[in-house]
């Protein structure tokens, strides 16, 4: 039996864009897509790390009430929340398969550090760095 996070989730300003995304630009798979009221409750995978889901999640009812739900999404959308970390295999290679998909980087593959990264958001401002695996 093994033990460990499962699900940690970011804040989008809406999930059907959201989900677009990280499916048809990122590559992710729907792990979970449940309804429950007004609440959805959303996650995506990456393919090569099934034991670990991505929360899609918007602001709002039942969890946030209006006033909350319009701060955090005005947040997210300055970029202001932590960045999340993409591990592949070949930065450069990863870059221009997503730029030609579309997606919006914030910083083009650069070397540093013994590897090379880069920048990207998704649709609702969460800001994402792409690092290329070391070995």
């Amino acid at each position: 039996m093994s033990s460990g996070i499962q699900v940690a989730g970011v804040y989008v300003r809406d999930q059907d864009e959201a989900l677009a995304f990280y499916v048809d630009k990122l590559g992710f798979r729907v792990h979970t897509d449940v309804r429950n009221g007004e609440f959805r409750w959303l996650t995506v995978q990456h393919p090569d790390q099934p034991s670990f889901q991505l929360g899609l999640f918007q602001p709002g009812p039942p969890i946030h009430d209006a006033a909350t739900a319009q701060t955090l999404r005005a947040i997210v959308a300055k970029g202001a929340m932590p960045s999340l970390v993409l591990e592949v295999d070949d930065c450069r290679a990863a870059y221009a398969r997503m730029h030609a998909a579309g997606v919006e980087f914030t910083q083009e593959p650069v070397e540093r550090y013994g590897s090379v990264d880069a920048g990207f958001r998704d649709p609702s401002g969460n800001g994402w760095k792409m690092i290329q695996s070391r070995g």
